[in-house]
């Protein structure tokens, strides 16, 4: 048997490809699709089954591309509403490939169309071996109960508990667990970093799993749930209806510096994806900063409308077809172009820059000590994390709605923004900046830096009590 998870990094998103004699099927594959493509071939197998565990609100799947591309069968839950022609699987429906034997489960609760693929490897014996479980069970978590139009998350929730203890732990303690997302992934909570777990391992150390009651694990998945990003809508139905293949994107074109001011003004989003030390030194003014290397797709899916027409700031051409290629996969299709030459050219013709200022742990904690009260700290991280600690007087202002939150900031003084390393406090600082303040200064290495000098952080009632 062959088993390969590919895991992309900057959506935390897992697919997997799996052969035997010659035949191989893809689950959940991303949208580009010729990774496996090329390792079929290496490994001398035809992809003949593609099998989407649900429709995924967080990336767009490559399923209907890869097919087109192959031949292959494509496998959806039944209970899934799509055009796309393909099978529609139930409990205990079977695909065999060579000495590889994959069994469906219908698991709902985090969508209703949600599927688990139980795998048996003939040649090991047979029993399971393992099972991929889509956004069902996570490494340490379990998939939000949020993303569907007609139920409510009390009602998924019990569904999903239905799902984990009526098919999934049943199961065995020694079947290993593949999910598609890891730690980072918008889908879940809190999830562990591993790649792969057991059934007898999330038993012992998923909160979830461990639950009490029904009742316990619904109040548990709904209480305090994060915000769903808008884009999650958008990118479910696209992979309901299928997404166009990537090679019939528009071309981006080179942009002159009079070019993007034009495109900015007709309300073009600029996005500079150059780390925060870079941007902050100088920038498009008005240009929004999620830097490539952190989780950048997610966040630009979250901040910034599908719609949207983008243009790309980047250090150099790789980077401007890697933040494409990123952006395709959350489903932006309006990259028009990008800076020619970058923030080089954007200088050598004296054009206006904007900065943003960076301040340590140490010349902040000595600004507050001498003038108390003097400078607004805005916290971006999410309420448990701001929950556990938090620097005092801080205002608390989560990424995800910080635009629509700084009716309460005074112009006139300054800003220090902060996360917990520094990724997401950039971004926020180029937002702030865009609504109009002047005086944003980015917190190098984020809450973990004040906390290293051993600076003063306090906790909220809630977070004390728990």
């Amino acid at each position: 048997m062959y088993f390969q998870q590919f895991y992309l990094t900057c959506l935390a998103h897992a697919s997997y490809m799996l052969g035997s004699e010659g035949v191989a099927c893809v689950v959940d594959p991303q949208r580009d699709v010729n990774l496996y493509l090329e390792e079929a071939e290496a490994r001398g197998l035809k992809i003949q089954h593609i099998i989407e565990t649900h429709l995924h609100a967080d990336f767009v799947s490559g399923h209907v591309e890869l097919a087109a591309r192959t031949g292959a069968k494509i496998y959806l839950g039944a209970a899934t509403p799509s055009p796309i022609p393909h099978a529609a699987v139930h409990d205990g429906d079977e695909v065999q490939l060579g000495r590889v034997k994959l069994r469906f489960l219908e698991t709902p609760g985090h969508t209703v169309e949600s599927i688990s693929i139980v795998v048996t490897d003939l040649d090991r014996g047979d029993k399971p071996w393992a099972v991929l479980t889509g956004d069902t069970l996570f490494i340490g978590d379990v998939g939000r109960p949020d993303l569907s139009g007609d139920k409510t998350p009390q009602e998924l929730a019990a569904m999903l508990y239905d799902s984990l203890h009526q098919k999934l732990l049943p199961l065995g303690d020694d079947v290993e667990v593949y999910p598609a997302h890891g730690a980072g992934s918008l889908c879940g909570k809190q999830m562990r970093p591993e790649k792969q777990s057991t059934i007898g391992k999330e038993k012992e150390l998923n909160y979830a799993v461990r639950a009490a009651s029904k009742e316990e694990f619904v109040r548990l998945l709904t209480a305090e749930m994060p915000e769903r990003p808008t884009y999650f809508a958008q990118d479910a139905e696209l992979n309901r209806i299928g997404a166009i293949p990537l090679e019939f994107l528009l071309p981006m074109e080179a942009l002159t510096p009079e070019q993007v001011l034009e495109g900015q003004r007709a309300g073009a989003a600029v996005l500079d994806t150059r780390p925060a030390m870079q941007f902050g030194s100088g920038h498009v003014p008005g240009a929004i900063n999620i830097p490539l290397g952190g989780q950048f797709a997610g966040s630009a899916g979250t901040l910034v409308k599908l719609d949207s027409d983008i243009i790309i700031v980047a250090e150099e051409q790789a980077a401007v077809e890697e933040s494409r290629m990123r952006l395709a996969r959350v489903g932006f299709e309006s990259v028009g172009g990008y800076l020619d030459g970058g923030m080089l050219r954007w200088a050598e013709e004296n054009r206006p820059a904007a900065q943003i200022m960076q301040i340590s742990a140490g010349e902040l904690s000595r600004s507050l000590a001498e003038e108390p009260g003097s400078i607004q700290i805005v916290d971006v991280r999410r309420k448990p994390e701001w929950d556990q600690g938090h620097i005092p007087g801080a205002l608390h202002k989560p990424l995800d709605k910080a635009a629509g939150m700084l009716g309460d900031l005074d112009r006139t003084k300054p800003i220090v923004v902060h996360c917990k390393g520094g990724y997401r406090s950039a971004i926020a600082c180029s937002l702030i900046q865009r609504a109009g303040f002047e005086n944003v200064t980015n917190l190098i290495g984020g809450l973990d830096a004040w906390q290293s000098l051993g600076s003063p952080v306090e906790a909220t009632n809630s977070a004390a009590k728990s």
